[in-house]
């Protein structure tokens, strides 16, 4: 495995880290939105670029958008989110 490669939680062990997926404003970027993903400690695990995100889950409608990006994040938490 190279250094580059990022290995992912299994989605069980993502579900009891993750407490929330807030969509916010990205600090450096001026209107341009991401999603950051907080544990139980409201510590910030990670965040993911917004529309990248529905870009690649690819959501058939906006009713469904929602638990379809959820689920992409969820099954996207990096191991290392463990050490936070």
């Amino acid at each position: 495995m190279s250094q580059e490669e990022v290995r992912f939680l299994p989605y069980e062990e993502a579900l009891r880290i993750v407490a929330a997926i807030q969509e916010e404003e990205d600090v450096k970027r001026p209107n341009h939105r991401i999603l950051t993903v907080y544990n139980h400690d409201d510590k910030e695990i990670c965040w993911f670029d917004f529309d990248e995100v529905l870009r690649d889950a690819a959501p058939a409608s906006k009713e469904e958008e929602k638990d379809v990006v959820a689920n992409y994040i969820m099954h996207r938490i990096p191991e290392w989110a463990l050490d936070i």
